[in-house]
């Protein structure tokens, strides 16, 4: 089944992706900055919400992993 309609791989899938964008713009922040606009502005938003919401990213990843685990 495709993660677009399953609620919780839908979730999972922007996790992921906020949180593997918040991490290259840590290592590689010129990759990620270069593009703030148009499609691949997508992910200079992510990093943004990856770093500035990081405990709500990190409680919401722990609580997915949990409801992965346990639940699924």
């Amino acid at each position: 089944m495709s993660a677009l309609f399953n609620f919780q791989s839908l979730l999972t899938v922007i996790l992921l992706l906020i949180c593997t964008c918040a991490y290259l713009r840590a290592i590689m922040p010129s990759v990620i900055d270069k593009n703030k606009t148009g499609v691949l502005g997508t992910f200079w938003k992510c990093a943004r919400i990856g770093e500035r919401k990081s405990p709500y990213v990190a409680f919401c990843c722990v609580a997915m992993a949990f409801s992965i685990l346990f639940w699924y």
